[in-house]
């Protein structure tokens, strides 16, 4: 909450011309405090404008022109003022108020303020306040007036009433009793302005008149109901069952807003119920709501009247779950039989009030361990879903599937067997060909194989694959369904069932041998991939999985690992999901058996220790697996690896540890033959060498390993990082200091480890191999959290490795290096104070004296590259100032900022385009991001430095970026300022950039004006495409496409994946759709906005007796007519626009000055027109010339020697005919329908007129 003197603030500096008056008042009551010496506190200012307040209301009169803004002011300060005060003067201010607030007239300005004071007053009165009769001047009196004003017929006044009456009832006074003493008086008035309104509608009715009139106040009056019963946590118990009356007898009106506003209240009494549990209100209130249940047939009221049924048996579930349950089989059959209504809307209430009993009033105690009692209730429920399947209800199939899923879920494993029919009946549904909802029953379906399992629904619905039953149909479409939603059931059932179908399936494979595959070998294929791809669900927490998980079983699994590659992936997610699922249960503390469904921590941990027996021979398997298999395909069983890793016994994984490390030792002496090997491999299968497949396995194992193997560990680690003429080796090796930084034992290594491994990092800073480098800086960025205080001399002796990374090539190294530049320094801002031995830095004197830590020192360190001998360093040491200025802008001191800015302005002057580069994008940041105070002063030389390179010719980058930032720069400092600092020939530059902004602002209102939403709505989604805020937008966009760096988004740290590409659009017919799979589908793929071609119309055109066309007169009579085909719009697309075109077009010569004529040589919009005159002698030498030579030799006749040729005159090319311009005058025209003839190619260019006596 804002303090009393910002809101006052605010008044000072008003927005409004309305708002004048009081600052005015204002002004005048602070002047009179400072005259009568008196302090400037709420109570000064709540003692002035009460006296005020009471100059301007005497005689009883009010003045309209100072009140409103008195009491406006009173309204900011009374809940600033001292509640003692506010108690003491209760009597007089409410004297005061009351005529305003019984003004009949009295505008909104003077009502809301009155009812804002009225409320702080009200919120200061104690107890013996509140008991003050409604007849003496108490704040029983005011609650009155305002109850009044909750019901007015201004809805800005009537909504600042009733929250007032909301904040008031929600803030008692200290009192033993919770509810406010108000509480009674609010509602018992609410109740009575809602039954004189109801009455009237009533009586309306009766009379058989509109009851239209009354409807605006009866909304009112369900606001007020709605409002106290939101305030005062329900509704008083004696008038609840008056209320439910009132209330559904108005939401019988058929008026849906009212039916609403009646749901919504019944919402707020019964949310008011859930903490009172001890009350006997709800069960009075749901018996009440069931005797007034509505016709059969009401489509209005049946479902809101179910709806409610519905939130009461919610809340009765929480309050009394055993007896609610109790009475669900009563309340099922009651709200079933609306499920064979004609009316959808009644059907959709009805089955989503069966929902949410079915997931809210099922204890999940009945579900665990239910009494007989119990059963019994859960089969009288079954019977009822069951019926609901009958043909009576068929037209409600669709939403009786969504129930049974309901009670799937519900009930989960204790539906078996009481659902056994329902599974049946749904699975002979599906099964038939003409039934349309086999998506609805597939879903069905699927949550009774999730709830009772697959052996239970297989039992009713077998699959009939291996030895089909006559008369039985197969039931293959249920492996998808058995694939999706199995889980949580008996491994054993798979053994049993699935296995000998897969091997039945299987040998008919074989059995073809090396003949073509059929269609039905290729589906017996299918059938067993679908077999096995059921696997991962039975693997996902199985009930048995110590008993059907045994050596057989592994045994089988390994071989399948071997010999099908196919299903190496179902395999390595079955395997997977057995360690993963048992982890997931084993790590919740509480007993929950519904949540781990049948399934104990206990249980799970025997489970996972099951599973660590096996683990051993497992991951033999998987590793001989791994090496065998390509890089692309390695990525699931390296996770198979690592979940098999986390619960192998310590004793076997350090075994495992030590036997790899001992294959890596040799490995790396046999590397050089490998490579060789690897080398003369195809690269589309180019298997990795061994070496590399080992190391990814040392990685993998390093999380889990003990302390113990942690020298070991880290002595292969300095053994390969120094190796770099082997560059995949040594990313991986670097790979080692992230994935440790992922576990905490690893941490903890790390922690301890730390100074070696700065000194391993350090002393193999030379030999960094090009690939390696983005791992060696997410390794440093994994080290840096662990570096102690005492070495922070570490930063600086990798700062210039790192700074030089901000230019490398590769994206991803550069995003590291900004990321690790970022983090360095915020690990020195955290150390701030701590000291740093420069003398323990390599390239450091050995008497360099220490420093102390802090930013500003972190920029000192990486400015020292600015002196640097190469264009590159100084570009690269500007690069990562730049990202530190843009992540510690707010943090850093305005001197330090001063003098990067200064420094940056210098470098503007460097003759090196690399350099500037970067300076260019410092001095973006520095635009956007600083101080508008610190920039300004540096304009005066900063923008003439920059006009510098918007003249620069070879770098157009330069040139489109400094337009970018002038743009930036008129944006937020004003095009005054701008032009006023930029040389003055540069300034046509400025003046084009606003002329740009102001015709593309235009463009913009026009479009809008004239309803051109779709270019409109296509900027904007290009917009929301690309950029993520307005911010990003503002940031990184510009007029020009090239108008800022690629690079910015990674200095600033931003993502540039949305940046990336253009639009793409698809040309199709209107009558048929593109098909993408054709071949010839790329031809219709376009970058560009294809234009909209213009329908062809039909016109008739006129002919004479002869069948000649008649052109250029109006249709008259239309007897003789002749359809032809033209474009829609004036048709000068055709063979007749052709004539036009050339009669009309730019390029016919035209009368100008002195009866010359001029032809117009204009190629484009941009280009400026270029004419030439001609002489009616020289046309008519050209005509003649023309006429003798037509279709003459080379050149044509050319003019005598000595004589000019005239102007356009010349003639090149094999066809006769003067070329002026585009068109001049040609030989003759082409006729209607005729193809067009091509002249010489000139590539594009205007033949020009050559000398005489040239050849």
């Amino acid at each position: 909450m804002a303090s009393l003197e910002e809101k006052l603030d605010k008044i000072r500096s008003p927005n409004l011309q309305s708002q004048q008056q009081t600052v005015v008042i204002l002004k005048a009551v602070e002047e009179t405090l400072k005259e009568q010496n008196t302090q400037p506190t709420p109570t000064g200012y709540f003692a002035a404008l009460l006296a005020l307040l009471n100059q301007s209301l005497e005689n009883g009169n009010v003045n309209r022109e100072i009140t409103p803004s008195v009491v406006y002011l009173l309204d900011v300060v009374t809940p600033f003022a001292p509640q003692p005060l506010l108690r003491s003067k209760f009597t007089q201010i409410l004297t005061l108020l009351a005529p305003v607030l019984l003004l009949e007239d009295a505008e909104a300005p003077l009502l809301k303020p009155s009812i804002g004071c009225l409320e702080s007053l009200l919120l200061a009165q104690d107890s013996a306040a509140w008991k003050l009769p409604t007849n003496e001047i108490s704040p029983r009196r005011a609650v009155a007036g305002l109850l009044n004003l909750a019901i007015d017929h201004r809805p800005k006044v009537r909504k600042r009433a009733q929250d007032a009456l909301r904040k008031v009832l929600k803030n008692p006074p200290p009192s033993p009793s919770l509810d406010h003493p108000a509480a009674d008086l609010c509602a018992e008035t609410a109740m009575r302005s809602l039954t004189e309104i109801a009455n009237k509608v009533a009586l309306s009715k009766k009379q058989k008149k509109s009851s239209a009139e009354h409807d605006p106040a009866l909304i009112h009056s369900l606001q007020l109901v709605k409002t106290v019963a939101v305030a005062s946590g329900g509704w008083p118990s004696k008038s609840i069952e008056a209320l439910c009356e009132l209330l559904l007898g108005i939401a019988k009106s058929g008026n849906e807003h009212m039916t609403m506003a009646v749901f919504d209240i019944f919402e707020m009494i019964f949310e008011g119920m859930v903490d009172e549990v001890a009350s006997a209100k709800l069960p009075r209130l749901l018996e009440i709501i069931s005797e007034m249940r509505p016709s059969s047939n009401d489509t209005q009221l049946l479902p809101p009247w179910i709806a409610i049924l519905s939130r009461g048996y919610d809340v009765s579930a929480q309050m009394e779950p055993e007896e609610t349950f109790q009475k669900l089989p009563d309340l099922f059959t009651m709200v079933s039989e609306f499920m064979e209504s004609s009316s959808h809307n009644i059907r959709i209430s009805a089955s989503e009030c069966l929902i949410s009993f079915m997931a809210n009033c099922i204890p999940d105690q009945v579900i665990v361990e239910p009494s007989i009692y119990d059963e019994k209730v859960l089969e009288k429920l079954a019977n009822i879903a069951e019926n609901l399947l009958s043909v009576r209800y068929q037209a409600a199939w669709m939403e009786t599937f969504n129930v049974l899923g309901a009670i799937f879920d519900a009930l989960k494993w204790r539906a078996d067997p009481m659902m056994l029919n329902v599974v049946r009946t749904v699975g002979e549904l599906r099964g038939n060909d003409s039934f349309m909802g086999k998506k609805e029953g597939d879903e069905v379906l699927g949550k009774a194989i999730q709830a009772m399992g697959p052996e239970s629904v297989l039992s009713v619905l077998p699959l009939n694959l291996i030895k089909p039953v006559r008369d039985q149909p197969g039931r293959a479409w249920m492996l998808p369904i058995l694939r999706d939603y199995t889980a949580n059931t008996n491994l054993q059932h798979f053994k049993t069932e699935l296995i000998p179908l897969s091997e039945a399936m299987f040998q008919r494979v074989l059995d073809n041998g090396d003949a073509e595959k059929t269609m039905e070998v290729k589906i017996y294929e299918t059938l067993v991939h679908q077999t096995w791809s059921i696997l991962p669900g039975y693997c996902d927490l199985p009930l048995d999985l110590t008993v059907a998980f045994d050596q057989t079983f592994a045994e089988m699994i390994a071989n399948l690992l071997y010999r099908q590659v196919e299903l190496r992936l179902d395999v390595c997610r079955a395997l997977k999901a057995l360690v993963e699922s048992n982890q997931a249960v084993a790590s919740l503390g509480k007993e929950d058996l519904i949540i781990k469904s049948r399934v104990s921590s206990a249980d799970a941990q025997n489970n996972l220790a099951w599973l660590g027996s096996f683990a051993g021979n497992f991951l033999a398997v998987l590793f001989n697996v791994y090496s065998q298999t390509l890089p692309q395909s390695r990525g699931p069983i390296l996770q198979t690896i690592n979940a098999y890793l986390s619960i192998t016994p310590e004793k076997e994984l350090v075994e495992t540890f030590d036997r790899v490390s001992t294959m890596l030792a040799s490995s790396l002496n046999e590397i050089d033959s490998e490579e060789k090997k690897e080398k003369s491999q195809k690269n589309k299968e180019k298997m990795p060498s061994t070496s590399q497949t080992l190391m990814d396995l040392v990685i993998t194992m390093s999380v889990y390993l003990p302390r113990q193997s942690f020298g070991p560990l880290f002595n292969i680690a300095a053994l390969i990082i120094v190796r770099d003429d082997y560059p995949q080796l040594q990313k991986k090796a670097y790979k080692l200091i992230p994935r440790l930084a992922s576990s905490e034992i690893g941490k903890v290594a790390l922690q301890e480890r730390s100074t070696e491994l700065q000194d391993l990092i350090l002393s193999s800073s030379e030999k960094v191999s090009v690939p390696a480098r983005r791992d060696r800086l997410a390794a440093i960025t994994a080290l840096v959290p662990f570096i102690p205080d005492t070495s922070l001399h570490f930063i600086p002796s990798v700062l210039s490795e790192v700074v030089i990374c901000c230019k490398e090539q590769n994206e991803k190294a550069r995003t590291s290096a900004f990321e690790l530049i970022v983090l360095m320094g915020l690990r020195l801002s955290d150390a701030k104070g701590k000291t740093i031995d420069n003398s323990k830095i390599s390239h450091m004197p050995k008497d360099a004296a220490p420093v102390s830590a802090s930013i500003e020192e972190y920029i000192t360190m990486v400015s020292a590259g600015l002196a640097g001998s190469t264009p590159h360093m100084i570009s690269a040491s500007i690069t990562a100032l730049t990202r530190i200025l843009y992540e510690f802008r707010e943090t850093l001191n305005q001197e330090v900022l001063s003098d990067l800015v200064q420094t940056m302005d210098l470098f503007l002057t460097s003759n090196n385009r690399e350099i500037v580069r970067s300076v260019l994008g410092f001095v973006k940041v520095c635009v956007i991001s600083l101080p508008t105070e610190l920039m300004l002063p540096r304009l005066p030389t900063m923008i003439p430095n920059l006009m510098v390179w918007a003249h620069e010719h070879k770098g157009h980058f330069c040139r489109a970026k400094v337009k970018h930032i002038l743009e930036r720069m008129v944006r937020r400092f004003g095009f005054d300022v701008v032009n006023r600092n930029c040389p003055e020939a540069d300034r046509k530059l400025i003046a084009n950039i606003r002329k740009t902004k102001e015709r593309s602002k235009r463009r913009k209102d026009a479009a809008k004006e004239g309803g051109n939403e779709e270019e409109g709505g296509q900027q904007n989604d290009k917009r929301r495409s690309r950029f993520e805020s307005e911010y990003d937008e503002a940031l990184y966009s510009s007029d020009e496409s090239d108008g800022s760096d690629d690079s910015d988004a990674e200095v600033l740290g931003k993502s540039r994946k949305g940046q990336k590409g253009g639009s793409t659009y698809i040309m199709e017919d209107e009558d048929e759709p593109l098909d993408l799979l054709d071949r010839k589908a790329l031809a219709s793929i376009s970058s560009t906005k294809p234009g909209k071609l213009r329908k062809a119309g039909r016109t008739k055109a006129k002919t004479d007796l002869d069948g000649k066309l008649i052109l250029g007169e109006d249709d008259g009579d239309d007897d003789d007519a002749m359809v032809i085909d033209t474009p829609g719009k004036g048709g000068e697309e055709g063979g007749v626009g052709a004539y036009v075109a050339a009669l009309k077009s730019k390029d016919v010569g035209r009368r100008g000055r002195g009866g010359r004529l001029k032809f117009s040589n204009k190629r484009g919009k941009d280009d400026e027109d270029e004419e030439m005159d001609v002489d009616e002698k020289d046309v008519s030498a050209i005509k003649s010339q023309m006429s003798r030579g037509g279709g003459g030799g080379r050149g044509g006749a050319s003019p005598g020697r000595g004589r000019p040729p005239p102007r356009g005159g010349g003639f090149r090319g094999g066809r006769s005919g003067g070329r002026s311009g585009r068109g001049g005058i040609a030989a003759g025209r082409r006729g209607l329908g005729q193809d067009k003839r091509h002249g010489p190619a000139f590539a594009g260019k205007v033949g020009k007129p050559k000398s005489p006596g040239r050849r």
